[in-house]
């Protein structure tokens, strides 16, 4: 299994392996191509696959020059366990931490226990003292 950069090229692959995960959070528009291809562009140097046979591990992560953030992170259930979503986001920590990034956020689902066990191990810690908001600006976004 190697660990390299996500490039758009991996989009089709990397959205299959998103929707047969239980848990992750999609729209039609941040998800879609053309939204990844944009925080590609943005964020080229945090975002990684892993890759073996086909694209078996994903993380989608970026920054807005102050915070890191972790979107949407994936493995394959038949290869789990197997450290491959511990090397991808010590990829992305280290890619930050060359970014001059010093923290990294992210949201897991509340009934994601699969994801809350391994952010857990991670070293991710829960925040009680901080209320999540999100407002949609635009109509036309749908969770898939």
């Amino acid at each position: 299994m190697i660990i390299r950069k996500m490039t758009i090229e991996d989009y089709d692959a990397v959205y299959e392996l998103w929707i047969s995960c239980t848990g992750m959070g999609l729209n039609n528009l941040d998800d879609s191509k053309e939204g990844i291809h944009k925080f590609l562009k943005r964020n080229p140097e945090t975002c990684f696959v892993a890759v073996q046979n086909n694209i078996d591990g994903v993380i989608l992560a970026g920054h807005d020059g102050r915070r890191g953030y972790i979107y949407h992170t994936a493995v394959r259930p038949e290869y789990r366990n197997q450290n491959i979503g511990s090397e991808l986001v010590s990829e992305s920590m280290n890619a930050f931490e060359k970014l001059g990034i010093n923290k990294v956020a992210l949201v897991v689902f509340e009934n994601n226990q699969i994801g809350n066990v391994f952010w857990e191990k991670q070293g991710f810690t829960v925040r009680d003292d901080l209320i999540y908001r999100n407002k949609t600006i635009n109509p036309k976004m749908k969770k898939l």
